[in-house]
């Protein structure tokens, strides 16, 4: 099957480490200011070492219009040094990734077509919508 590259957060990276920031960018807020500051942020941090050699207050102020920035803030730091020495294998080892950021892994970096529950990540691999 032909993937399409319709996702936001795969419009936007040139990385592992830039996806999974996205998939922590995303959580709970909208998908439209996510958009806006990715390429920003990763303009000033395009990797885990500048993002870890950044003043955390400048990355507040960026992550800022997204809410819980100061949260998002410190996951994004703790994610960064699991990032540094991770395997490689699940997503699921560094810190704030969930089942959606797993799933999005296996699917884009890994080639694998789990079962996700996110409607979008069902969409691309072309599964029916979960009915509840």
């Amino acid at each position: 099957m032909a993937y399409r590259d319709d996702l936001m957060v795969q419009q936007q990276v040139g990385s592992v480490w830039q996806h999974m920031v996205g998939v922590i960018c995303l959580n709970q807020t909208y998908r439209k200011q996510v958009k806006q500051l990715l390429p920003r942020l990763f303009r000033r941090y395009p990797t885990p070492e500048k993002f870890l050699r950044g003043h955390r207050s400048a990355q507040e102020r960026m992550l800022q219009p997204l809410g819980m920035w100061r949260r998002r803030t410190q996951t994004l730091r703790r994610m960064s040094q699991d990032f540094l020495t991770w395997d490689g294998r699940d997503a699921r080892d560094l810190h704030g990734i969930g089942r959606y950021g797993s799933d999005s892994y296996r699917i884009f970096y890994l080639g694998e077509r789990p079962e996700p529950l996110d409607k979008e990540l069902r969409n691309h691999l072309g599964l029916p919508p979960i009915c509840k």
